[in-house]
């Protein structure tokens, strides 16, 4: 008899060949059903409950992060979901729902015995292919003046915002995201864009900044008398805490005469004023500080017209810093006027029921905040997460500024082009170009699906239009208002070109990673091994205690 070879440790648990695959494409395509009803401007919201509260949102990627999935197959959707996020902003929803529908369309294949290898290759150069006829599709918006060109880009802001809870406003929105993204210049850090959120107002109510903006701090007895508006006040910027501290618990101070007692006492207080009085001779009307100015600080500023706050967060200090051109101080020694900073008006003004601090007219200039409210505490935090797309958008559109037509007009031409050129092919590959071909249309049909239109009907429709000779159908997509089809290029559906390339790059890698695995092994740790250093850990505990009880009753007999 041949003796039995044991490699893996017990209780791994090992799933290979086909069957293996099959459940890795069936999970991934679950994962794609949840988030499939969020695509497009008449998308659902998903309202999800965990122990942090409630989310109520549409964007693919947040609703992947808060799905907490465990299927290590399904874990790669989520992978791209993440980097759509952060590379370009937007697209999240379809690079989930093209690489669902590459992996349903190569199920069949699989299921049949094709060698994933095969599939993989086809499906590699098929993305070649549409990302380079994406870059000869793309229509440039270079080269216009700058109205132009903001006029553009909140085309591209609309088309992002109006599959979000804040569509009916897109309009509103877009013009107030453009306008902050161009605020910032060459350097576009999206920290410099802060985000404020106020409950209370109407969308309507939202304004943005151009400068910086934050909530009011942690305030002290005095901070009323201080005035809360300077015109061209100069700016410090500290790191450091402006109070009374006590020694500490360890300090020891001998005194040979009790009347030397006072002079310790004094020497406390000298040591605060001596700071706040550097603080004033620095010329500076306004003093902000990372850490606590305590009451005596405050009251001091505030008998000299000095406007102080303590306790900004970091990331506040930074963009004031940024803006006024003054730079963060951790001593008030030798404060030269170089580290000051200043702007053309800072006022506090009454937002909702909070304060907000204002600075505005800033020389630096390249920082702006958008002040949001709304009613619900759900409803603005979907909001800003919106916002946060759009903005990303636009960034990039202004460093790419190539755009494609929207609204599925991209996805059809790419689908009809692929089809044409899987012709030309002999062999397998023919097979599996097509159904790429084929599953690129799910994002029309989807947009379909979700305003309760007929997909079948309009994808026919489109795919009559895409097929015409003369290529004047290549811009047309789905027309959501009306349940027909438009050119979608001409309504200003637009989305910049790097958005679709790098969906269309990431979906099919993670398509290709799916069918690639042909061997899943999971290795917990066996569950007897660790209900057993448990149960020993306890019986340990249980028998000492006994001993121990059994010990006093013999010393009791």
């Amino acid at each position: 008899m041949q003796p039995q070879i044991i490699l893996l440790k017990e209780g791994t648990d090992v799933s290979q060949g086909k069957a293996q695959l099959i459940s890795n494409i069936n999970a991934c395509i679950a994962v794609v059903d949840v988030v499939r009803t969020t695509l497009g401007p008449r998308g659902m919201d998903k309202l999800v409950h965990d122990d942090k509260g409630t989310t109520i949102s549409n964007d693919g990627a947040t609703i992947m992060k808060l799905l907490d999935i465990v299927h290590p197959a399904a874990k790669i959707l989520v992978d791209i979901a993440k980097s759509q996020d952060s590379e370009v902003g937007d697209g999240t929803t379809t690079v989930v729902l093209l690489a669902g529908e590459f992996l349903r369309e190569a199920k069949p294949f699989i299921e049949d015995g094709v060698h994933p290898q095969l599939i993989i290759r086809a499906f590699r150069t098929a993305a070649n292919l549409v990302v380079r006829k994406v870059k000869e599709l793309a229509i440039s918006i270079e080269g216009k003046s700058m109205t132009e060109k903001k006029s553009l880009l909140e085309k591209c802001a609309a088309t992002t915002l109006s599959s979000k809870l804040v569509g009916g406003e897109k309009e509103f929105f877009a013009k107030m995201v453009v306008d902050a993204v161009t605020s910032l210049g060459a350097d576009s850090r999206l920290n410099m864009i802060g985000i404020k959120k106020v409950q209370g107002g109407t969308m309507r109510d939202s304004f943005l900044v151009n400068g910086v903006a934050f909530k009011k701090t942690f305030s002290y007895a005095g901070f009323e008398q201080q005035p809360k508006k300077f015109d061209n006040p100069k700016i410090l910027l500290l790191n450091l805490e402006l109070e009374l501290k006590s020694e500490k618990e360890n300090a020891e101070v001998r005194l040979s005469d009790p009347t030397q007692y006072q002079s310790i006492v004094d020497a406390e207080w000298n040591i605060i004023y001596d700071k706040l009085d550097k603080c004033v001779k620095s010329g500076a009307k306004i003093v902000l500080s990372r850490l606590a100015i305590g009451d005596l600080g405050t009251q001091y500023f505030a008998d000299r017209d000095i406007f102080c706050a303590g306790r900004v967060m970091e990331e506040d200090l930074h963009r004031v810093a940024t803006a006024t051109g003054a730079s963060v101080q951790t001593t008030v020694n030798n404060v030269i006027p170089d580290v000051l900073g200043q702007c053309e008006l800072f006022e506090e003004r009454q937002v909702g029921n909070e304060r907000f601090n204002i600075f505005t007219g800033c020389p630096g200039g390249e920082t702006a905040t958008i002040v949001l409210r709304g009613g619900a505490d759900q409803f603005i935090e979907e909001a800003e997460r919106s916002l946060h797309d759009a903005i990303m958008i636009v960034r990039r559109a202004l460093k790419n500024s190539n755009v494609v037509a929207g609204g599925g007009a991209i996805d059809m031409e790419l689908s009809r082009f692929l089809r044409q050129h899987a012709r030309t092919i002999a062999g397998k590959s023919q097979l599996f170009i097509n159904s790429y071909a084929k599953a690129l249309e799910v994002i029309p049909r989807q947009l379909c699906d979700n305003a309760g239109f007929d997909a079948t009907d309009v994808l026919n429709k489109l795919r009559q239009k895409h097929a015409l000779a003369s290529g004047e159908g290549a811009l047309y997509g789905v027309d959501i208002n009306s349940g027909g089809i438009i050119d979608t290029f001409a309504s200003f559906v637009w989305e910049p070109s790097v958005v679709k390339i790098n969906a269309l790059t990431a979906a099919t890698e993670a398509a290709c990673i799916v069918l690639s695995v042909d061997e899943t092994i999971k290795n917990p740790k066996s569950e007897a091994a660790q209900a057993e250093g448990m149960g020993g850990g306890r019986g340990r505990g249980m028998g000492g205690m006994r001993g121990g009880r059994g010990g006093r009753g013999m010393r009791r007999r």
